[in-house]
């Protein structure tokens, strides 16, 4: 298979003996997802899970919970929203967390948020009894892990993936370079200012990732695998990264979130876009009564064999309140949550991608979402951002520096590794230094 082949938006044809095998697959996963844990062995009473926005297709995360009801009449699950906005959801389940009125019995946390929530207290060890850990897929199960120990499971994955225009670009940019060549080449074909590549870029954590992606397709490095942060040719590169995504995004480097992106590129304007696999299915169903786009997707950009492109690993993790009066139970839900069979409803009807490695081998997963396999090659080869209990103050340095460089042409401060090293211990920032 060559590099272009494998990132065709073509779906990959299976022989009967993988169709059999899925099948079979999801009818025992139906039974084990409704024997999650003896019932008679649960605490009384309402499981109340705290989480943001559902943004799956249909409210996929809402009928699970229907389904946990209609088989746990007793023990009846109900989820409170927040605000769709990351930082403001953080914000209140830590409020709620440190009010100690033990109102709340699951946390769905942003993976960035598990070490922090385990280091504070607010969340307990999965470890009575433990929960089965097999089949998940290794990236989103590490995000649950904390000083070793297990402190949630993993309800949704999630990656940053780039889209593109297949009518336009007939194959896939493996580089950065190859990217730009791209936008150059239709730019004089089509007489046409398209947009290059629209990423997260508002001053929220989007745009860390967006940069994380780009930082890391240059061949730099901001933070180590030792959770360490990095000077000297690493983070040069990274800055080499930074400016290229200045170079790229669209002019002015306009703030855009998720679905600003999703926006401008579903209007024409931009060649690629960065964003999550959920964007797949509003490209392809919402044609804002038009011709769908025709679209393909890939992994991110790298440097070719040298380095392919990484991209942001992401999602939510399931946990169970240090508060909760019925944590029996709110295991329960969690373990049930994030079963096979619930797995495959949530990726295969509502668009996020599952934690369970079998539900990407299953035919019907594949036939609605064509980008099966890129999508879990993509899982596969991302990056966690650093698993710290202080990752959100580490963000919000990052992310000031940035944002400055990138709209507004400020310089990255000098001692700007030194002011994320501070951030990722929970210190202020260094003598002098803002």
């Amino acid at each position: 298979m060559t590099s272009d082949d494998r990132y065709q938006h073509v779906p990959v044809i299976w022989g009967s003996l993988g169709t059999i095998f899925g099948v079979v697959v999801v009818l025992l996963a139906t039974a084990v997802a409704a024997l999650v844990t003896d019932p008679t062995a649960f605490e009384d009473g309402e499981i109340v899970v705290l989480s943001g926005r559902d943004d799956s297709i249909g409210g996929q995360r809402q009928a699970l919970i229907d389904q946990w009801n209609a088989l746990h009449p007793d023990n009846r699950a109900r989820i409170v929203e927040l605000s769709e906005l990351a930082d403001a959801q953080r914000s209140e389940m830590l409020a709620r967390a440190q009010s100690g009125r033990g109102e709340i019995d699951v946390y769905n946390l942003d993976v960035t948020w598990t070490a922090e929530f385990a280091e504070a207290g607010h969340i307990k060890k999965l470890d009575e009894p433990r929960p089965q850990t097999d089949g998940f897929l290794d990236g989103p199960l590490a995000t649950c892990r904390y000083h070793g120990s297990l402190w949630a499971l993993p309800f949704n994955t999630d990656v940053g993936l780039l889209f593109y225009r297949s009518d336009l670009v007939p194959h896939p940019p493996a580089t950065w370079e190859q990217l730009e060549a791209d936008v150059q080449r239709v730019r004089e074909e089509t007489g046409n200012a398209v947009d290059g590549y629209a990423g997260q870029l508002a001053d929220y954590e989007g745009l860390t990732v967006t940069a994380l992606e780009a930082m890391w397709g240059a061949g730099g490095s901001v933070v180590d695998d030792e959770g360490e942060v990095v000077d000297g040719a690493p983070f040069q590169a990274a800055m080499a990264g930074l400016g290229r995504l200045r170079a790229i995004a669209p002019a002015g480097v306009p703030a855009l979130d998720e679905t600003e992106s999703l926006s401008l590129f579903r209007s024409g304007r931009a060649l690629f876009m960065r964003n999550w696999p959920v964007a797949y299915r509003s490209l392809t169903q919402d044609a804002e009564g038009g011709s769908p786009l025709q679209i393909g997707v890939a992994p991110l950009p790298g440097q070719l064999d040298v380095l392919p492109g990484k991209g942001v690993l992401g999602g939510q993790n399931l946990a169970v309140s240090a508060l909760s009066t019925r944590p029996r139970a709110a295991q329960a839900l969690i373990e049930f949550l994030t079963s096979e069979r619930s797995q495959q409803l949530l990726f295969e009807r509502g668009g996020l991608p599952a934690t369970r490695e079998v539900v990407y081998f299953d035919q019907g997963v594949r036939d609605n979402h064509p980008y099966t396999e890129t999508l879990r090659d993509a899982i596969d080869d991302a990056r966690l951002r650093p698993v710290e209990p202080h990752y959100a103050r580490f963000s919000e340095v990052f992310r000031a520096a940035v944002e400055g460089y990138l709209r507004r042409g400020t310089e990255i401060p000098d001692g700007f590794p030194e002011q994320l090293a501070h951030a990722l211990q929970g210190r202020s920032a260094p003598p002098g230094e803002g």
